[in-house]
């Protein structure tokens, strides 16, 4: 809204419809294109990207609201209108049974309720405060549901930092663990590379044994928070307590031995003499570890949950420290403001959601009139390449699909003239992407995200984080694959000459991962959106380019009827975010349909030459998509579409605009054109 109004923007094309039974022409389709072009353009900001939520998650927030309270930096970092805008969204997000979810989409959960209900108090909300009674009615939800005792284990952290748990009632988290040697098989270089990053300043705390100060709020809210005196709750008793509301991913018997052994046997010895020695040496190789990664990233860190924890053990270290000082003063980049109140981004999203945003404007074909709009874009993807020093660039961690998104971007813009869309990228540099994207498949033809896989999946019996999956080590993902299979076909098309033997096997082997996963049904589970309609869209993009098509593979055809399997009455698409943890395609409970997933099921259709065989699924998703445009040119903002770890949801507030834009783009050149021809 604010960039409309700089701008001035007036849509000033005609919005247009299209009755039920009524043939799409290309002047309706063009129409509704071009009014979402021209909106979505004056979206841009000055250095290219389109500025944008990344959000939706209820557990990013209040950790560092606790811990600017621990530092005393409360007031400084959140002045009163920030507080104020905090607790908006902590009230627009409360479920009906008083709870709050890991989501703003979940049902209520121990952790998100908890964490949400410490935040609103130490914001200045008293025990029955709250619009609505917010405090009441979340306090009484924590104790109907066993109180904090029954939070899971990062919340168990969280609260023993804090003060409002103790210590002694979590599992071990030893910084021993990173001292252990590379080659061993359950050493840190075997984890994922998150799961690395949040355990390793968690360990250096729960080392130190840090609790913040003891204050009146922090007495008070250990009467509030239990059902029991505080002092004669048996601490060692609750360790494994997870409410069933939380629990997803429970522990294995062999992992609570683990955590028995260590607990039990492991700690009473490194809290001694002599052994406290290996302690101290450890804690020393975990904080390096720490400012490594901070100078890396330039202290961002890897994202947010990560960010918190390394801010917070540079403070207790040493609270006066340029490290600290320098994490301080990059928590706005974290901060976003939004009609439902401030909250706290992911990792951003900025060059995913502009490589997308530049592959949807390049496809409605009115590059003469958004020149500006492409040059711009263009520019920042090109800035935005982490270069030889990572340290060089915020943030600086490569990620595959990304990579193969702004890749293919830079590939399209060296299509066209410079006049236009801005000087080329030097091939040395598109070289430098494609390297990275090969160094990143693994044996079974897949591609990780952030770090090349290849850890024993035992590991993930291992697995601590009771409501996520999947987050010990790094995995392939289907989503991945699909945009480097047609990023690296597209490369090889204009760059015949480098390392043509080993993108012809990349993409080969690509293709096999991809069809080796499909399920029975003919769907691919997606990892990063909701959820088979999300994968299903990468898994058919990159089998096309890679020349797979209907006629000569059974992966094509059985993901075809999938889809068309799943459109719905109204011609669109709709599936819940249900389908991510449940791992089956759920439908949405709502009359109507979900419009970024119907952009992304009609692109996978015309992918796989949907066109050819019959054209009305794809002109009832078209209809729908027109139907469904606003007044000034942009798309309602209907259910999340992002997912994570197969338990928790993502708002990527841009999809909205991008999808359906992009959707209709590709329906108007893929699906009109031809058909006017022939």
């Amino acid at each position: 809204m604010q960039f409309l109004r700089e701008k001035n923007f007036k849509q000033n094309i005609p919005s247009v419809k299209v009755d039920e039974g009524e043939e799409i022409s290309h002047e309706v389709a063009t129409i509704a294109l071009r009014r979402a072009v021209h909106f979505f353009s004056a979206l841009q900001a000055s250095d290219g990207h389109w500025p944008a939520e990344n959000a939706g998650a209820l557990f990013f927030l209040p950790p560092l609201v606790i811990c600017m309270y621990i530092t005393g930096h409360l007031n400084t970092v959140f002045p009163a209108e920030h507080r104020k805008e905090i607790l908006r969204y902590i009230y627009c997000h409360q479920n009906e049974d008083g709870g709050w979810g890991l989501d703003i989409e979940g049902h209520s959960t121990m952790f998100g309720t908890s964490l949400s209900y410490i935040c609103m108090r130490i914001l200045g909300e008293g025990p029955d405060g709250g619009e609505n009674n917010a405090c009441a009615r979340g306090r009484k939800w924590i104790l109907d549901h066993g109180s904090v005792t029954a939070i899971p284990s990062w919340g168990k952290t969280y609260l023993s930092i804090l003060g409002v748990f103790e210590w002694l009632g979590t599992n071990p988290m030893p910084p021993e663990f990173w001292l252990l040697p590379s080659f061993l098989p359950m050493g840190p270089a075997k984890m994922w590379c998150h799961c690395r990053m949040v355990y390793m300043p968690m360990s250096y705390l729960y080392g130190k044994r840090f609790v913040g100060p003891i204050t009146t709020l922090i007495l008070k809210l250990r009467e509030e928070l239990y059902d029991q005196p505080y002092n004669e709750i048996n601490w060692k008793k609750v360790r494994h307590l997870c409410a069933k509301e939380d629990l997803y991913c429970p522990h294995p018997w062999i992992q609570d031995l683990m955590w028995d052994s260590l607990y039990i046997c492991t700690e009473p010895l490194l809290t001694r003499w002599p052994f406290n020695k290996l302690r101290n040496k450890a804690l020393e190789v975990t904080m390096k570890h720490i400012h490594y990664e901070d100078e890396n990233s330039r202290y961002i860190t890897i994202a947010n949950v990560e960010k918190v924890l390394f801010m917070l053990a540079c403070w207790v270290d040493d609270p006066h420290s340029d490290y600290f000082k320098k994490h301080l003063a990059r928590i706005p980049d974290y901060l976003w403001v939004a009609e439902d109140g401030m909250k706290m981004q992911s990792f951003g999203s900025q060059t995913w959601d502009t490589s997308f945003a530049i592959q949807a404007l390049l496809t409605s074909e009115m590059n003469d009139e958004i020149s500006d709009t492409l040059r711009k874009g263009h520019d920042f993807i090109k800035k935005s390449q982490v270069k030889d020093n990572p340290s060089y660039q915020d943030h600086g961690w490569q990620v595959s699909d990304t990579t193969a998104e702004a890749l293919r971007c830079c590939l399209l813009f060296s299509t066209m003239p410079s006049e236009l869309v801005g000087e080329a990228m030097e091939p040395a540099r598109l070289y430098d992407s494609v390297n990275i994207i090969l160094s990143l498949q693994s044996k079974n033809g897949g591609l990780a995200a952030w770090e090349p896989a290849g850890a024993s999946e035992y590991l993930e019996l291992f697995n601590p984080v009771e409501f996520m999956a999947d987050c010990v080590i790094e995995h392939e993902y289907v989503e991945c694959t699909g945009s480097s299979i047609k990023a690296l076909a597209l490369f090889k098309k204009l760059f015949p000459g480098h390392r043509t033997t080993e993108i012809d096997n990349f993409i080969d082997n690509a293709v096999k991962y991809v069809e080796n996963v499909q399920k029975p049904d003919g769907s691919w589970y997606g990892y990063w959106g909701v959820c088979f309609t999300y994968a299903s869209w990468f898994a058919l993009g990159g089998l096309a380019a890679a020349g797979k098509n209907y006629s000569n593979c059974a992966a094509v055809r059985k993901g075809i009827e999938f889809l068309l399997q799943k459109q719905r009455s109204d011609g669109g698409w709709g599936e819940s975010y249900r389908s991510c943890p449940d791992q089956v395609y759920r439908e949405l409970e709502t009359d109507h349909s979900n419009l970024v997933q119907t952009a992304w099921a009609l692109m996978a259709l015309i992918h796989s030459g949907q066109v050819d065989r019959d054209p009305r699924p794809l002109h009832r998703a078209a209809r729908l998509l027109i139907n469904s445009q606003m007044e000034d040119g942009d798309f309602p903002q209907q259910e999340i579409t992002g997912a994570f770890m197969k338990n928790c949801n993502l708002h990527y507030a841009a999809y909205r605009n991008i999808f359906p834009l992009w959707g209709l783009a590709e329906y108007r050149k893929n699906v009109l054109l031809p058909l006017k021809h022939n």
